[in-house]
């Protein structure tokens, strides 16, 4: 009922910057938080950063200073600004939403994005 299509990954070397771009559609009412996961090569998932509703951020350690997190709540989307990126990097960037539906009945959900490949060249 819901679909999150990502878009802004992509090639580059050391030091260069991204924007990833996070949509949503469908049966949405209202979107709680909005967060970004990687998953480097050969490893487990993990949180990056995290958005409430209210626009209060997350982030963790290992992009603190080079990412920032953004949201367009008229839009359904989630931007993730990644600059000075690092071969440390690469990985898979996945978008989630938590996202609030009325129909048939209220309930929320967490969705997830199909992931946008990231890759940083030494």
């Amino acid at each position: 009922q819901v679909q999150l299509v990502e878009s802004g990954g992509g090639s580059l070397q050391a030091g260069g910057s991204l924007r990833l771009s996070c949509t949503a559609s469908g049966n949405i009412h209202d979107i709680n938080y909005m967060e970004w996961y990687r998953q480097p090569p050969g490893n487990q998932r993990e949180l990056v950063a995290t958005i409430t509703r209210g626009g209060s951020t997350n982030y963790a350690d290992f992009v603190k200073g080079r990412f920032t997190i953004s949201r367009d709540n008229d839009k359904h989307t989630v931007y993730l600004q990644m600059n000075s990126l690092q071969p440390e990097d690469t990985a898979v960037y996945f978008c989630m939403m938590a996202i609030l539906s009325l129909q048939p009945q209220p309930y929320s959900d967490d969705y997830w994005g199909q992931g946008t490949q990231v890759t940083v060249s030494s």
